[in-house]
């Protein structure tokens, strides 16, 4: 038997974090305002549960992206594939990560693909060489370390 899965992720902004990762691995920012819409019209969620995030309504505290290619329930728009949560924190990122996302590229566009992460809002921490293998640690947004390679 299989498990399905999600990576949760704490954060201050879920859907800037949300966006970044969206773009930084060409996921789908998840689409939950249908699901929202129906709650609201029920009197099930509060107003104050909801804001608008690109153009629609989406949870307060609550972003994830999916893998474009991957199943998704079709009523509530949530994944059902390779998928990142990000759940709102009031307390700040203070300590290195116990988990991180390795991003794999292509040979030779390490360089290439760090740039580009790097415009969308990552920071270089470190570059790590190894008899086994190099690559880049980079911060994103909110000070979650990740690796390049």
């Amino acid at each position: 038997m299989t498990l399905h899965w999600k990576l949760v992720i704490d954060a201050g902004d879920p859907h800037a974090q949300a966006d970044f990762w969206a773009e930084a691995l060409g996921y789908e920012v998840e689409d939950n305002s249908p699901l929202i819409t129906e709650l609201l019209a029920g009197g099930q969620v509060p107003e104050a549960a909801v804001v608008e995030s690109h153009g629609r309504h989406a949870w307060r505290g609550l972003a994830a992206v999916r893998h474009p290619d991957d199943p998704y329930d079709a009523r509530s728009g949530t994944g059902l594939g390779r998928r990142l949560l990000f759940q709102q924190v009031v307390e700040p990122k203070t300590v290195k990560n116990r988990l991180h996302i390795d991003v794999h590229t292509e040979p030779g566009q390490r360089e290439e693909e760090v740039a580009r992460l790097v415009r969308l809002g990552a920071s270089v921490l470190d570059t790590i060489e190894e008899p086994g293998g190099s690559w880049q640690v980079l911060l994103d947004p909110e000070g979650n370390e990740f690796c390049v390679h």
